[in-house]
């Protein structure tokens, strides 16, 4: 009986699964917005495939790995980028399978990007496709990837490489605009909220947190100079510590000319330290690649740990890293941010392609929608007269983000 009752519950599902986001969320979400919810299933979708990204990277998975025709053929060495001669296959399987992962997740992507070239509403047929359909696009997500395991090796990893590098760029920009973004929409908060009432404990709390930032921005610039350079070599290290540490210095400078606060009134040091605190991770990230090991200490050895190597003489893929795991969490919280987001930055709208009207509908109007719909929990379509963001570049970013996970689990190929 109770394996009926399940079939049942399951079979009640399948409509929803091949339908659109309202009838996938009324079982198990509050009431919100078409537009919100789509978003969010797609970032679940991303994240689901970086979970299955670093199963790939976990010990022992390279035993099964090595089992897929052609992944060990040749020790590998001939198609690593800077690579050469016979490598381990125990090495870089994983980084291999991590990039056929983010390949299929890439794709996906991409290809939903050239789709939705153009879609104005909801009324549009592509937009049922975005908005629905979601078991045959996880099934064609899924095809897709494990289809890519099966691609001949030729050059597709070094090609791949390439791209991957050019797209982890590009989403590292995108990522400095949202985090720009919400130091905005956090400053005019606080603003606001200083204007109507308490101004000396919210300037408090701004200057605070301000204050907050610089500290820790100068505490990693000095910890950078002690610990990644020396008075006798590792000179890239310090052109790059240096110039970013002025770049910093310049910007917050400029955030507070009586020029830019003319033209952006609710701009300050708050969005400057942001960036700043931003800009010494990217500068810690870079020297984390660095080969030569006096100029990039571990960071276990840093805080007094010291790190264990194998006492066989095979290399032994690290499949943790300190850098990559902060990467990894800006990651998701950068997609978690564009997922939600709602911007009354016209620039930075204008620039991510979202449209400058409020992403979500008054309380009034939803209470209309939920009494309409019998008080179900569904996600009301507010994208009728217009959409509110690019579907076209939200698939876009999402492929960029692939290819930036896939660059950050495989460490760059270091």
């Amino acid at each position: 009986m109770g394996a009926v009752l399940g079939l049942c519950s399951m079979a009640s599902w399948i409509p929803c699964l091949c339908g659109s986001a309202p009838c996938l969320l009324c079982r198990c979400c509050p009431s919100g917005n078409n537009s919100t919810v789509t978003r969010l299933i797609y970032a679940f979708f991303l994240l689901l495939g970086v979970g299955v990204a670093c199963i790939m990277l976990m010990p022992g998975m390279e035993e099964h790995l090595k089992k897929i025709p052609g992944f060990c053929e040749g020790g590998m060495g001939s198609s690593i980028p800077g690579v050469e001669g016979h490598v381990n296959c125990d090495v870089l399987v994983g980084y291999k399978a991590v990039y056929r992962v983010c390949f299929g997740m890439a794709i996906f992507f991409l290809l939903f990007s050239l789709l939705m070239i153009k879609v104005k509403s909801s009324r549009d047929p592509r937009a049922a496709l975005h908005n629905g359909f979601w078991f045959f696009k996880f099934a064609a997500a899924v095809a897709i990837t494990v289809g890519s395991f099966f691609i001949a090796e030729g050059p597709f990893t070094t090609v791949w490489f390439y791209i991957g590098m050019a797209g982890a760029f590009c989403f590292i920009l995108i990522q400095l605009v949202l985090l720009i973004d919400f130091a905005h929409s956090w400053n005019e908060s606080w603003v606001e909220k200083m204007e109507e009432g308490n101004s000396r404990c919210w300037y408090a709390a701004l200057l605070s947190v301000t204050a907050l930032n610089y500290v820790l921005s100068l505490a990693a610039v000095v910890l950078f100079y002690v610990y990644y350079t020396h008075s006798d070599g590792c000179t890239e290290n310090k052109v790059f510590i240096s110039i970013n540490m002025l770049l910093c210095l310049g910007a917050s400078v400029i955030s507070v000319l009586p020029q830019i606060q003319e033209s952006q009134p609710r701009s300050g040091l708050l969005q400057s330290s942001l960036v700043t605190l931003y800009t010494m991770y990217l500068t810690w990230s870079a020297m984390t690649n660095e080969p030569d090991r006096k100029c990039n200490p571990s960071l276990l050895g840093i805080i007094g740990l010291n790190s264990t190597t194998p006492a066989r003489g095979d290399h032994v893929v690290q499949w943790w890293d300190a850098q990559g795991l902060v990467g990894l969490i800006l990651f998701l919280l950068c997609v978690l941010y564009s997922s939600i987001r709602n911007s009354s930055n016209a620039q930075v709208n204008k620039l991510t392609l979202t449209s400058d009207e409020s992403a979500l509908i008054d309380d009034g109007t939803r209470a209309e929608s939920l009494e309409e719909s019998g008080g179900a929990n569904r996600a009301v379509d507010n994208e009728k007269e217009g959409v509110t963001y690019s579907y076209s570049f939200f698939h876009f970013m999402l492929f960029l983000a692939s290819l930036y996970i896939m660059m950050t689990l495989t460490n760059w190929y270091r």
